[in-house]
């Protein structure tokens, strides 16, 4: 993972450091010199009590890629004195933990405890998770365990009730600024960047440590006369790509985020997110469901052809293809996002499932029953029947709900958009209805 370090200056680095990646030769040796964790390790957040306390415990590290997961993890096993042992989830099998285990076991009977620091903890299956739990449980490991996914999605609920969560944020403009002028004492050069090229460089990191002194390390190796502007940087560097997982939680946290700016009648956040799961790769397909779930679910009656509107994008989007149907779904979203909102529809629905779960034993009325047999007739099924176009304005004022259950008021209509003119019918039945006693 990648190490975030503070401004103090660095003494010369030994010889034969030199081929070693800039990462790893500016690997931070206390956690003060740690970038951009604050909140977590200074003397106030968790991780500075814990250890202000002498009572460290299991940690799960929750965080995007280049943050210092692994530099915290190891630092912590020096602040403690424990021995440091190193997994990943991707490259480690039930046999290699048992190994892990044993080791531990015997430098626990030696008088020495084990921080135990599981890389991308989440890709264990439950098994796997849950063999941690009985030597969590009897100090023969610390655990600390690092994910960029939702501990709450991957992790299962016993080992998160051993271990604290702990949040580490993506690194900020500034956070990276001071990296790099780590990295550039280290070098014992500044970079050969004009101002402008430099913050171009920190933005291509996309708040990645890692990320930034990969690319503070290409630059650097660069021989150059004068300082290189942000378009020869662009040609020369390859921007780093959005961190986007179509399974992940990234997923469900930028499709929250489009269906919130579409329901909050804000298009130029819907269209932002819109671009910013494209760029990662969405499928426009699932886009398109998920907008048209947007319009019925949304939207409604207060606009009818807002479904229709979609439905017409998702089509396109089958004729043309991408990139270019891809402005079909574009259009849709800010077609969605400026119309009149109302979940009254959604919300009547919801409500006749519930009432249909409590009453769903109940009979309709007899009157508006078939009766194809006379024994259905003489039981009086379809007596008493008004047939509606016979009656004054189309409209009998007859009860249509089982007998004996007091009516519901499912749907309220809102005063907006094609809604308002509904409300102004149902209003005229209703005051119809309670004149013709129904």
């Amino acid at each position: 993972m990648a190490d975030l370090f503070d401004t103090a200056p660095q003494a010369d680095p030994p010889s034969g450091t030199g081929n070693r990646p800039l990462a790893d030769r500016i690997r931070p040796s206390r956690l003060s010199e740690v970038i951009g964790q604050a909140k977590v390790l200074g003397p106030d957040g968790p991780l500075g009590s814990m250890l202000a306390s002498g009572s460290l415990s299991s940690l799960i590290l929750w965080g995007p890629p280049g943050v210092g997961k692994t530099t915290i993890a190891r630092l912590l096993a020096d602040e403690t004195d424990l021995a440091f042992v190193q997994i990943s989830a991707i490259f480690t099998g039930v046999p290699d933990l048992r190994k892990v285990f044993d080791a531990a076991r015997l430098r626990r009977s030696q008088g020495r405890g084990t921080l135990l620091f599981v890389d991308e903890i989440h890709r264990f299956n439950k098994a796997q998770q849950d063999s941690f739990l009985p030597h969590m449980e009897d100090g023969t490991i610390l655990l600390v365990g690092a994910t960029t996914e939702n501990p709450s999605f991957e992790l299962n609920a016993a080992v998160m009730s051993r271990a604290q969560v702990i949040v580490l944020d993506r690194l900020s403009p500034a956070d990276l600024e001071l990296l790099a002028q780590r990295a550039e004492r280290e070098l014992g050069r500044a970079l050969p960047l004009t101002g402008p090229a430099r913050e171009v460089l920190l933005d291509m990191a996309d708040g990645d440590g890692r990320a930034a002194l990969n690319l503070i390390e290409q630059v650097a190796a660069w021989k150059v006369d004068g300082r290189i502007d942000p378009d020869t940087l662009a040609q020369r560097l390859m921007k780093r790509a959005p961190k986007y997982d179509k399974s992940g939680e990234e997923h469900y946290n930028l499709i929250s985020a489009l269906h919130k700016s579409v329901r909050g009648s804000d298009p130029d956040a819907a269209l932002y997110w819109l671009a910013r799961m494209l760029e990662g790769g969405e499928d426009p397909r699932y886009l398109a469901r998920r907008i048209t779930r947007m319009a019925i679910e949304d939207i409604g009656l207060a606009d009818p052809a807002a479904a229709r509107h979609c439905l017409d994008a998702w089509a396109l989007y089958e004729r043309l293809g991408s990139p270019e149907g891809e402005l079909a779904l574009g259009q849709a979203v800010i077609y969605l996002a400026l119309a009149p909102k109302s979940n009254a529809g959604y919300a009547a629905y919801k409500n006749a499932r519930a009432e249909a779960r409590r009453t769903g034993s109940l009979m309709p009325p007899a009157h508006i029953l078939n009766a194809p047999t006379k024994m259905m007739k003489d039981q009086g099924y379809g007596a008493g029947y008004a047939y509606d176009h016979d009656a004054e304005d189309a409209f009998s004022g007859q009860n249509y709900f089982p007998d004996g259950l007091k009516r519901p008021v499912l749907y309220v209509p809102v005063e907006r958009g094609f809604e308002r003119e509904l409300k102004r019918r149902l209003d005229w039945f209703v005051s119809q209805r309670l004149k013709r006693g129904g």
